[in-house]
């Protein structure tokens, strides 16, 4: 082991969870209104908690056990044959399995922003901890794990390129998040400005810096790799930062600043799948279009499309994510068999287990609250609790 490669990504770990605890929870929370807020701070605290056992249980050896190309089988469940001194390249096995288990919380995490203020929250913990299991942690093996479309699978030597996740988080829970919100329905109000776009900006912010971990720490290792890797990030988010702010000042006069943050995000998501393959200068190329196309994406969903992704999910994560994945083949970095062919195997993948999953889980739980408690806000009608009390 090195130890300055298990030092690295120990912080990297530590990182990635602070992108959803807090930083998820208060950019979202802070877009819904207040009647809602801790809703969706506790769909993305429960799903860190129940993501992180059953990863544990089984996820973890689906994903990264040594099953076939399809599936990682069981071999690894409950951490079987892995101990503290067990090594997965230069760091602890257990590390890496504590590192990747991060990013099995924050991809169905994603996903919360599309239904938020009209879920059960019931189906949010059954569909997420089913949807981690039988759609994330396959699609993990297939590309990460040695799986059918890493290097040596279907597409030949030169397999999927997807540094920290493009493909296996952004896609599939962009996609999840789209088929979601068309079967759960639109919100009843749906013209209600963010309640505390203060909470956005702070969480974008976080949200900026844990990407640091996401990305840096794929590179598995406290090397050069993992410092542009770090960089190329941080210019992609400020490069598509600006050029939202911009195309919104030029579009509708102003620039706001919950636009500003969004576009970081949208910046994040489309240099993820080639932070560890493209220049510094190819970063600012995708983030500045990034800033443009996800924006563009944001207004075709919610206003031709007529789609009520609450927290524009599919356009930010799900647009970006895919359009990273290909300007990788478009740099030179990958092939475009294999990037385009990864995106539509896991695109038809993610598409027919997400409507399989939403129509099982919601003939378990109900998926939908009823009109009043939707009209009353999920905080006290499903937590009993208020964020705010104004006579206090």
């Amino acid at each position: 082991m090195v130890g300055a490669d298990t030092a690295w990504i120990i912080v990297a770990t530590a990182l990635v969870l602070f992108m959803s605890l807090p930083g998820l929870a208060l950019f979202y929370g802070g877009l819904v209104r207040a009647r809602n807020v801790l809703s969706v701070f506790m769909h993305v605290y429960a799903i860190a908690a129940l993501m992180s056992v059953l990863w544990f249980v089984v996820g973890y050896s689906i994903a990264f056990g040594d099953g076939n190309a399809v599936w990682g089988g069981l071999g690894k469940a409950f951490l079987n044959g892995i101990d503290a001194d067990t090594v997965s390249g230069t760091i602890p096995e257990v590390l890496f399995f504590a590192f990747q288990m991060t990013f099995a919380i924050i991809t169905p995490a994603l996903i919360v922003g599309a239904y938020v203020e009209r879920i059960n929250f019931g189906f949010v913990l059954l569909f997420s901890g089913l949807w981690m299991l039988l759609c994330y942690a396959p699609v993990t093996h297939w590309i990460w794990g040695g799986g059918f479309l890493a290097d040596g699978g279907i597409f030949g030597e030169i397999g999927t390129r997807d540094f920290a996740g493009g493909i296996v988080v952004h896609e599939t829970a962009g996609l999840a998040a789209l088929i979601i919100a068309v079967m759960l329905g639109a919100r009843k109000v749906k013209n209600k400005p963010p309640h505390n776009p203060g909470y956005v900006m702070i969480g974008a912010s976080m949200l900026w810096v844990g990407w640091f971990g996401f990305n840096g720490g794929s590179q598995l290792a406290a090397d050069g790799g993992a410092a542009m890797a770090l960089t190329v990030t941080h210019l992609s988010a400020a490069a598509a930062s600006l050029t939202w702010a911009l195309w919104e000042k030029i579009k509708y006069g102003k620039a706001s600043m919950v636009g500003m943050v969004t576009g970081t995000i949208a910046g994040l998501a489309s240099i993820t799948p080639a932070s560890g393959f493209v220049s510094p200068v190819e970063a600012l190329i995708i983030g500045g279009v990034a800033g443009i196309l996800c924006q563009e994406l944001v207004n075709f969903v919610r206003n031709k499309a007529k789609i009520d992704d609450t927290l524009d999910v599919f356009a930010v994560h799900g647009v970006g994510g895919i359009f990273g994945t290909i300007m990788i083949a478009a740099f030179g970095e990958g092939t475009w068999v294999a990037q385009l062919g990864a995106l539509a195997i896991v695109g038809v993948f993610t598409t027919v287990v997400t409507i399989a999953l939403v129509l099982i889980c919601k003939a378990i739980v109900p998926l939908r609250v009823d009109a009043e408690t939707e009209h009353a806000g999920l905080d006290l009608a499903q937590h009993g609790e208020t964020a705010y009390d104004h006579n206090s």
